[in-house]
């Protein structure tokens, strides 16, 4: 009755976004240098990256369980990388990428679907993982390519059958994620969504890791779009149909969820396909993806390969 109760509000909401804030504060984790070669790391009250190799091997497995014990590192003491090295995805040894659709109210309204009594899942490939700000390239045969801003949750801990009220504490942190999707591939080939959503370079995730406990409340964050500069979504993760704690109680009843695992919770409108006429991204574009203290990722798209 709960969600039902929330769903109806969520229908009838005016969305009242805040502003996308980039915060120095709390633990920001970081895997940095060449794709397959990434080192962990921090990111200083500067923005700098530091080396966090002398602490820990990965950003990874039994790592992430109690990732709030690095913040008691001081960031001065630990060796300053070099220039502007390349970020990576800033989690390794993710097993499964789960996805929520029209998980905000919103979008399913321009999709022109009605809401979710449950959370509808569906699955991304792994191989679709990709740093934050590296290309998205277009598969080929690419007709109608589209984005979605998205608050994905870290699983640092294995989750099977947890409570709503435990959900967390199977939860390393936060990030940005961008769930890149072919929307012919998605809706006119048949099947699932899976095949829409899971090309090289579909799930870009970064720039940062954010611990649990240095996120706040994870249901009042802004989240945004643009495309080119333009501001497409704008809003608030307050407006999901079903909370993250509820999606990892959720999920883990239907599966193991291991550390690493990553969970997509679904995106706000304002995406290509719900605009009039669709607006499909094309070679050259850049998307930027931000969500309130979790930082920004930036994509330029490559025609295919």
């Amino acid at each position: 009755m709960e969600h039902a109760f929330r769903r109806l509000l969520l229908a009838m909401a005016l969305l009242l976004p805040g502003p996308v804030v980039e915060s120095a504060e709390g633990l920001r984790l970081v895997r940095y240098g060449p794709a397959g070669e990434e080192r962990p790391g921090l990111i200083d009250d500067e923005g700098r990256v530091r080396d966090l190799s002398a602490h820990i091997t990965e950003l990874a497995g039994p790592a992430l369980a109690d990732l709030d014990a690095l913040s008691a590192l001081d960031p001065g003491s630990l060796p300053l990388v070099a220039g502007s090295p390349r970020l990576g995805v800033p989690v390794s040894g993710v097993r499964k990428i789960i996805a929520m659709g029209f998980n905000y109210a919103d979008h399913a309204a321009e999709s022109e679907v009605a809401l979710p009594t449950e959370p509808l899942l569906f699955s991304k490939a792994i191989t679709a993982l990709s740093g934050p700000f590296d290309e998205v390239v277009m598969p080929r045969g690419a007709t109608k390519l589209d984005y979605e801003a998205e608050l994905v949750i870290v699983i640092g801990k294995e989750a099977r059958y947890v409570s709503e009220a435990d959900a967390f504490d199977h939860v390393a942190g936060f990030a940005v994620g961008h769930d890149v999707s072919e929307r012919a591939f998605q809706r006119e080939r048949g099947g699932q969504y899976v095949k829409g959503k899971s090309a090289d370079t579909f799930a870009p995730v970064g720039p940062w890791l954010v611990p649990t406990g240095s996120v706040g409340d994870v249901q009042a964050l802004a989240i945004r779009s643009k495309v080119n500069g333009d501001l497409r979504q704008d809003s608030n993760t307050r407006y999901m149909v079903f909370g993250a704690a509820f999606a990892v109680s959720y999920i883990s009843r239907f599966m193991t969820l291991e550390a690493g695992d990553l969970i997509f919770t679904g995106t706000p409108a304002g995406v290509g396909a719900g605009m009039e006429p669709p607006a499909w991204l094309e070679p050259g574009d850049v998307v930027e993806v931000s969500i309130e203290g979790l930082g920004t990722q930036r994509q330029t798209i490559a025609g295919p390969r």
